[in-house]
């Protein structure tokens, strides 16, 4: 009792002093109080306010990552604190919690043990609330924990934050040069990795390629690289293409920008809509042969070289003046004749333009590799070239088992010889099949073996006709013409005629050849009276 009637009076004394003391005085003494505390204690203690500066106008990023990365840890390890405050916002998919204010929670770092205090304080006559995080820290390690941790605290905030935000998909409303060209919705495309319908390989591939992309800060700035790749993505129609992109914008978390070419007006709108996208994005530009005739650009480019060198070799005086105003005047024409050109999209992909972010991907997709033009899928601006065909038994069982939970089926063998006989069959087919019929698997896996059987049928009739008709052109009079070579190679020996040039054809292009192989012939037979 004695004890506590002199504590009473102590306090009691202290509460006379602060009553008669200036307040100058008091804040000496406390100022003087918390010297002797921290010369005594442990512990190094670092106050990270919400704001930045004494106006209290910028947010402190130190401040947001540090929530951030509190966010991140496990709520159930964090049994030392006793309050938690849970949210979930709009734009995220996740429960988020955050240490209730005034509470501490404890962290671990090198073997060290480290804590975190969330103040609240209520600013005098006003509703303002004046946030701010303490970091305890020893004293005897902090000059070698201080630095590491806040860079760890950093990144791991960054990481949880693209991870657990929500995913955007944009589109590029036409009007690039206003302060915001693209207009968004929420991505929420389910295809992931686990339910492409890919090769093994394939699929191991393009995914270390991509981690280690997205984790090669370092080395594209010690190698004075763009932070960026490029990704060409070509095969017939519903062999996968854009389940590839949406499944590489999940496995990362960017965002996806769907580049529209016939809405862009010219090449400084291209430029305003690059310099608009975020980092860690996905851009597309898909049917990239459809959008634009950038082909034809060089074409009509180098034709036009060729008509000035013929009018100037021609020409002289007057003439030659007019001719070569005529072709200046086109050629402006044509370099700004409100479009996209090839030069633009070039700057666009590998050019100064191209480094103004960082951690960007762009996509080509076609469906002809060969309308391409080979300067926009050279090394340097297309990395990595994908080749999307038809289903493989891997990607064929990786189908099954989405649309029909099976992970064996009796027809497995059938169908594996059916691939090997050429009548695989495109992902988008086969998911339509097993879609259809998903309620039973049997029908499902015999409407497949049917339709590949078909297929198989189809090839070896298109085969068939081919070996016919090659038969006929060597014992007609135009295989003379011809000079007895394929008809890839056909070319015409006489002034007028069509030059047919060496290239790779489709199916559909050698039936149109043997159609028209077939009316040479025929004509030819009349004109001889056979």
């Amino acid at each position: 009792m004695e004890i506590l009637s002199q504590m009473w009076s102590f306090l009691g004394l202290l509460t006379v002093l602060q009553n008669i003391l200036p307040s100058q005085i008091l804040s000496l003494l406390h100022s003087f109080y918390e010297s002797l505390q921290d010369l005594f204690s442990p512990y190094s203690y670092f106050d990270i306010p919400e704001f930045n500066g004494y106006c209290g106008v910028h947010i402190n990023d130190l401040y947001r990552h540090v929530n951030l990365y509190l966010n991140s840890l496990n709520p159930s390890a964090a049994t030392n604190c006793r309050r938690f405050t849970l949210s979930r916002s709009k734009s995220s998919n996740r429960i988020s919690f955050t240490v209730a204010p005034n509470h501490t929670v404890q962290d671990n770092f090198l073997g060290h043990s480290l804590s975190w205090t969330h103040h609240v304080e209520t600013v005098q006559d006003s509703l303002d609330e004046k946030r701010s995080f303490t970091l305890k820290l020893p004293k005897r390690h902090c000059h070698k924990l201080l630095n590491p941790y806040l860079s760890h605290v950093s990144s791991s905030a960054e990481e949880f934050e693209r991870v657990s935000r929500e995913r955007r998909l944009f589109t590029n409303n036409g009007h690039g040069s206003f302060e915001s060209g693209w207009v968004s919705v929420p991505f929420r495309h389910p295809s992931t990795f686990g339910t492409l319908a890919l090769e093994a390989q394939l699929k191991r591939q393009i995914t270390e390629d991509l981690m280690a992309f997205a984790s090669g800060r370092d080395f594209y700035h010690r190698v004075g690289r763009a932070w960026k790749r490029g990704y060409l993505l070509h095969g017939p129609p519903g062999s996968g293409k854009s389940s590839l992109i949406a499944a590489m914008a999940n496995y990362l978390c960017y965002d996806v920008y769907d580049l529209e070419l016939t809405k862009v007006t010219d090449n400084s709108e291209l430029r305003a809509l690059l310099i608009q996208t975020t980092n860690r994005s996905i851009i597309v530009i898909e049917d990239i042969d459809c959008s634009v005739d950038l082909t034809a650009e060089r074409v009509r480019k180098t034709s036009n070289r060729r008509r000035r060198s013929h009018a100037a070799s021609a020409k002289r005086g007057d003439n030659y003046y007019c001719n070569n105003n005529n072709y200046h005047k086109g050629s402006l024409e044509e370099n700004n004749g409100g479009r996209v050109t090839l030069s633009g999209l070039l700057n666009f992909t590998d050019g100064l333009w191209s480094c103004c972010g960082e951690e960007r991907i762009i996509v080509f997709t076609t469906n002809h590799r060969d309308n391409v033009d080979e300067a926009l899928v050279r090394c340097g601006r297309m990395d990595v070239h994908i080749n999307l065909a038809t289903c493989g038994m891997h990607a064929f069982k990786v189908l099954v088992n989405n649309y029909l939970k099976l992970e064996w089926h009796e027809l497995f063998d059938v169908v594996d010889s059916y691939i090997k006989a050429g009548g695989a069959l495109t992902p988008a087919q086969i998911g339509e099949i097993l879609l259809r019929n998903r309620g039973d698997a049997d029908v499902a896996m015999k409407e497949v073996v049917s339709a590949m059987q078909m297929q198989v049928k189809n090839q070896n009739h298109s085969r068939k006709e081919y070996d016919e008709m090659t038969m006929m052109m060597s014992r007609s009079p135009e295989s003379i013409l011809l000079g007895g070579g394929s008809p890839e190679n056909w070319e015409s020996s006489s002034p007028g005629k069509a030059v047919w040039r060496k290239r790779k054809e489709n199916g559909e292009k050698k039936a149109n050849f043997l159609v028209r192989l077939r009316s040479l012939t025929k004509s030819e037979s009349g004109r001889r009276g056979v």
